[in-house]
């Protein structure tokens, strides 16, 4: 999503370039086939003029991993302009020389740790989805509607695909097996198959190009989805309150974004999949009426226990391991929210310091453990 959103700034600034030439650097160009990158540009760029790909997989930029360098060129075969930017998780961009960039988000929130969030929650009697509600434009409601939509629409899409995925791999779908199976169980049993199946539905769509929601991220796009679509038809939950599940989720997520990272390129899988089951678990748990500190806890629960996942797609594919670690993700964020619900929210470990551990462990991590696709299972597995 991010090269993608490049491209079509890019265009916009350039619609008059008769060719266009677009380096991918490091993680993004080592998985970048694997994850469609090169797609995702051509399909914007290409309607208006020649497109090249080159890649860089062995250059790393030193703001982030996933650098990118698209350049204009006239008529006469002379370069416009040029510009360097970075797809730092979830769809988002920034620019090395201007942390502030206006290709970033805006930030809209005063308070970015949790400790302060929930300080502010206990002091005021209101909830996490409240302070987004006072943070954000009125519009939110509507946007969270479109992405509750997009999720539900993408399971049951996911739920009826069959066959094999794109790529070497010759991955066969898993999903809708899944959910058959799983009505055959009694009812504790059928229920975690059916989380199963669901989020394999969404992260087989994201796998074959189908239309999900970063969550906070592709390669973790199912266990949210899973989650929320799994209580509300369960629980029949409202939208309503789905909508203000995910606001709480969303600020989570945010949390992570601000203070750490959630790019497996930057800090491995944990700032993916482990990102979105925190967001996951904390928005159960407001789901079934958890405390603020009953929240906060199931969030940090559902980051600490992925401490030090490492990216390693196998061929650069968010097919193994990634589909598999989003179903156990979602069951695990379930997991996080009955252990806290039976707590009084009172814990050693906040999620700051996990946020902070996290980002610490992603630092440490050598660069093949993160989205290159040349250490741990990607450099060990075989296809067959």
């Amino acid at each position: 999503m991010g090269p993608r959103k490049a491209a079509e700034i890019f265009l916009e600034r350039h619609p008059e370039a008769t060719a266009f030439k677009v380096t991918l650097y490091g993680s993004l160009a080592a998985t970048g086939k694997g994850h469609m990158t090169n797609i995702a540009i051509t399909e914007v760029l290409q309607p208006v003029a020649p497109v090249e790909i080159i890649w860089e997989p062995k250059i790393f930029l030193p703001f982030h991993p996933n650098g990118m360098k698209f350049v204009s060129v006239d008529k006469e075969g002379k370069e416009t302009d040029q510009w360097v930017v970075f797809s730092i998780g979830g769809g988002a961009l920034a620019e090395e020389s201007d942390g502030a960039s206006s290709v970033n988000t805006p930030d809209v929130y005063s308070m970015n740790s949790m400790t302060e969030i929930l300080q502010w929650c206990e002091r005021t009697g209101k909830s996490y989805w409240e302070y987004v509600k006072e943070c954000e434009d009125s519009d939110i409601w509507d946007y969270l509607q479109e992405v509750w939509k997009t999720m539900q629409n993408a399971v049951k899409r996911g739920l009826e695909q069959e066959g094999v995925l794109p790529g070497p791999l010759n991955l066969r779908r898993k999903a809708s097996t899944y959910y058959i199976r799983a009505s055959g169980y009694k009812q504790s049993l059928q229920s975690r198959g059916l989380v199963f199946a669901y989020a394999l539905a969404v992260s087989e769509e994201n796998a074959s190009g189908g239309v999900i929601v970063t969550a906070p991220t592709c390669g973790s796009c199912g266990v949210m989805p899973a989650v929320l679509y799994h209580l509300a038809k369960s629980r029949e939950f409202s939208d309503t309150r789905i909508l203000r599940a995910l606001a709480t989720a969303g600020l989570v997520g945010n949390i992570v974004k601000t203070n750490a990272s959630i790019s497996g390129a930057e800090v491995g899988c944990q700032g993916e999949v482990g990102v979105a089951c925190a967001m996951a678990s904390a928005a159960a748990n407001q789901l079934f009426g958890g405390s603020p500190a009953q929240i906060e806890y199931a969030a940090e629960m559902g980051l600490e226990h992925h401490l030090g996942m490492t990216c390693d797609p196998v061929c650069g594919l968010v097919q193994i391991p990634c589909i598999e670690r989003n179903a156990y993700a979602a069951a695990r964020a379930l997991d996080a929210n009955l252990y806290s619900s039976f707590t009084d929210g009172m814990h050693r470990v906040s999620f700051d310091k996990v946020v902070e551990v996290m980002k610490e462990t992603g630092n440490d991590l050598p660069s093949l453990y993160k989205e290159t696709s040349e250490g741990g299972l990607a450099k060990d597995y075989k296809p067959m």
